[in-house]
């Protein structure tokens, strides 16, 4: 450093602690230095973050614990992970702006990134009914569900206990000793106190009394309590809540050699790619596990003839659907606000009332209108049609006009109040500018409002195509997706769209079995289906506006 740099440096250290003129704050200060005294460094400001942050790590430590519990590792991981980050975020000092955005990164990664992340691991799985487990959960299922009773097993004294929710058996053995357990922990020695033979208290349970069991019954004779902690030795189950008998599993897991025997014919069954136990004549037992299957989950949505013939009739109604919804709810909303764009009597009560039915819930008003389009005792077809039989709902075309009609009535109020601010925004000047140069009405919304007018509703008519497109509460509560297509072996119907083909296929409205991998591979092909048209929408969009 020369002589004139450190005169300069020095000059400058020198004002800066100089002290300042009275009412006027010091160099130090103004230059937004921090206060690195005790009082500023630890204030009540880095006491409350303090005690925030301790509250996270509470809840952070509190997940970390379940999921080691449960073995879920990659939660686990997650948790570490994100509580690692957000204390060097907010105790250190060089990462303020990082200090804003963590949050919204968290829930970003929390519900988008894994959710979307789990559904494609999913699709890739032959999740589902019989198949929602690992392979040692599908073991001892088997073991557990194919029980019979030991042949001169002796009967014993058995009482009904219950700690909180959980059920358990005490009973008395034959040598006197008693014994208590539920599903989840194996017979054991307990301090009870036997009454003639039976037991009538025990520490750490309660003794549920006759009504008390009779309300249980199902539980009661559904519980199997395990013998030890070998699930070959069997289990105590009852039948009438006052004798326990020991069950024996008819199959026999032999681990060295990965098979299941059934004791009773001697069959034997070994793994399968399909994650089941499958004999020599190709009989499988019922309780598989999960495995990967690769793509045939997306091969079945398209080639299977239970899927695919309904598969591509529901794809094109949904395209239907939405692109009506969002035309017909544009245009009418846009006719509306260009109606009371213009002054009036009565304009702001007008306008209420249009927007009257943007307020009722999204699922109550199909159920409402379910209701009005009923063909025997509906409104509309009993007082405004005369007593007419109309299947507004039950025929197959019919029952989509009534779907986009109704979806018209809701969605219009929205399309009303965007384009009513759209119109309300637009600069006078240029519309002045159109009228000068001689255009009339109908050219200057044709060439001057109406691409102006694009330009600031297009992003909200991509984000309602994208709605209607999932638009499941209206199909669901209106129609439920019927009426039912009459060739199709899967419940499946005209007015379904994808994402209500999505649910009935997954098995949650129980009248299909469970299938979540087959679901999510159909919610991948949602989802790329709606990527691809928003994103193509939006190129379009820009150009639009470089256009104008």
């Amino acid at each position: 450093m020369t002589d004139l740099q450190q005169s300069r440096t020095a000059s400058r250290e020198a004002s800066d602690d100089a002290p300042a003129p009275p009412g006027r704050p010091s160099r130090r200060f103004r230059l937004g230095r921090r206060d690195e005294s005790p009082a500023g460094r630890y204030g009540a400001g880095f006491l409350a973050k303090l005690a925030l942050m301790a509250v996270v790590d509470a809840f952070g430590v509190y997940v970390v614990w379940s999921a080691y519990l449960a073995e879920s590792w990659f939660i686990l991981g997650a948790m570490v992970a994100m509580l690692v980050v957000a204390n060097w975020v907010y105790f250190s000092r060089r990462v303020v702006p990082l200090k804003y955005v963590l949050p919204g990164l968290i829930f970003l990664f929390t519900f988008q990134i894994f959710t979307i992340g789990y559904t494609g691991w999913v699709a890739f799985t032959n999740y589902g009914d019989g198949h929602n487990s690992t392979k040692e959960d599908a073991v001892a299922a088997l073991l557990v569900q194919n029980e019979r009773r030991v042949e001169g097993s002796p009967a014993v004294p058995l009482t009904v206990v219950a700690d909180g929710e959980e059920l358990g058996f005490a009973v008395v053995q034959p040598d006197g000793t008693t014994e208590v357990g539920s599903a989840e922990e194996p017979l054991a020695a307990a301090e009870a106190t036997v009454t003639d033979g039976r037991v009538t208290a025990v520490d750490g349970w309660e003794v549920l009394d006759r009504a008390d069991v009779l309300a249980r019954q199902g539980e009661v004779t559904d519980l199997r309590v395990p013998v030890s902690d070998d699930p070959a030795a069997g289990s105590v189950r009852t039948q009438d809540a006052r004798t326990g008998y020991v069950y024996e599993s008819t199959l026999v897991y032999d681990e060295a050699a990965d098979t299941m025997t059934d004791t009773a014919s001697g069959t034997v069954y070994t793994p399968n790619d399909e994650g089941q136990f499958e004999a020599a004549d190709g009989s499988t037992l019922n309780v598989g596990w999960r495995v990967f299957v690769g793509f045939d989950n997306f091969t079945t949505a398209f080639s299977d003839s239970r899927y695919s013939g309904p598969f591509f009739q529901i794809v094109v109604w949904t395209f239907v659907f939405a692109f009506a919804s969002v035309a017909t709810t544009f245009l009418l909303g846009m006719f509306l606000a260009s109606v009371f764009n213009t002054p009036m009597r009565g304009r702001k009560i007008y306008r209420t009332l249009l927007i009257l039915p943007y307020a009722i819930p999204g699922f109550v008003a199909p159920l409402l209108w379910s209701g009005l389009l009923n063909r025997s005792f509906g409104f509309i077809n009993q007082v405004l049609l005369g007593g007419a039989a109309i299947p507004w709902l039950t025929d197959p075309w019919l029952a989509k006009l009534s779907i986009i009609g109704v979806n018209l009535w809701l969605g219009f109020p929205y399309m009303f109040l965007i384009c009513t601010g759209a119109l309300q925004s637009l600069p006078t000047d240029v519309l002045e500018a159109a009228k000068i140069d001689g255009a009339g009405r109908l050219r200057t919304w044709r060439s001057v409002v109406m691409p102006l007018l694009l330009v600031s509703t297009t992003p909200l008519l991509i984000s309602s195509f994208a709605f209607n497109f999932n638009n499941f509460a209206l199909v669901y509560m209106l129609t439920g997706g019927g009426p039912r297509f009459e060739d199709a072996s899967v419940p499946l119907g005209h007015t379904d769209i994808m994402i209500t083909m999505v649910y009935s296929v997954a098995g949650l409205d129980g009248n299909a079995p469970k299938d979540f991998g087959l679901a999510s591979a159909l919610s991948i092909v949602i989802f790329v289906i709606i990527a691809t048209i928003s994103a193509i929408a939006f190129k379009r969009t820009r150009s639009l506006e470089e256009i104008n």
